[in-house]
């Protein structure tokens, strides 16, 4: 996949690194001297193009017409707006994302320019740590389908209501799948008649729903 990052800030270059481990083609686009300087310490030269991003010469000569993705990472609200419209409209790229620095521009960030994806970084935050507070000691991994579905670990404490009741009669959602759980360093796939055992590691597939209901049913006996 071909994805050109507009922007060569923190977030940018992050997001460039990610990629690139994942051996995707990435171009970040990036004028300012400062950034420029930084990106040949932290990115292959060949991953840099030294340009203005919301200028529509500069985006043909970075090949935005063969990209598969753009990501509008400026810290100007205008500017992502900007890059997503022309790059859908003028040069035809299928998928945008862009990132939301002033949550009070989010209701602009839709179909009407062209942004697929938006990020609104304040409201992820926010929303990461009020999961957080109600999740107790379980853990998130990885977030799945926009943040909708999150891959969680915990880890069984002793007296946990779960401990010797199947599955299949935990009465969790359907939203709440058990993945896997690891029990003396050992990866069992679980049945609806598999018990929980203190100290095993459970992972599941969940909502934010099926994740709280499956925390209370592994929280830890309060004295």
């Amino acid at each position: 996949m071909f994805v050109i990052i507009a922007g060569g800030g923190r977030t940018g270059s992050q997001l460039a690194l990610v990629l690139l481990s994942g051996e995707h083609k990435v171009l970040v686009v990036e004028h300012r001297r400062e950034m420029l300087t930084r990106l040949h310490q932290e990115l292959p030269t060949e991953a840099i193009y030294e340009g203005n991003p919301t200028d529509p010469a500069v985006l043909e000569h970075a090949g935005i017409r063969k990209a598969n993705v753009v990501a509008a990472c400026m810290s100007d609200d205008t500017a992502n707006l900007a890059l997503c419209f022309l790059a859908r409209e003028m040069f035809g790229v299928p998928r945008t994302i862009a990132r939301v620095n002033n949550p009070r521009n989010a209701w602009l960030f839709n179909g009407e320019f062209h942004v697929d994806v938006a990020l609104n970084q304040a409201n992820v935050f926010a929303s990461l740590i009020q999961e957080e507070m109600s999740m107790g000691d379980m853990m998130t991994l990885l977030k799945l389908r926009r943040g909708r579905y999150s891959l969680v670990e915990e880890k069984v404490p002793p007296g946990a209501k779960a401990i010797g009741v199947a599955l299949k009669d935990l009465g969790l959602p359907d939203e709440c799948v058990i993945a896997a759980i690891i029990r003396d360093g050992k990866v069992t796939l679980p049945r609806g008649d598999t018990t929980f055992q203190k100290d095993d590691e459970v992972l599941a597939v969940t909502d934010s729903d099926g994740a709280r209901q499956l925390a209370a049913l592994l929280a830890p006996v309060r004295d």
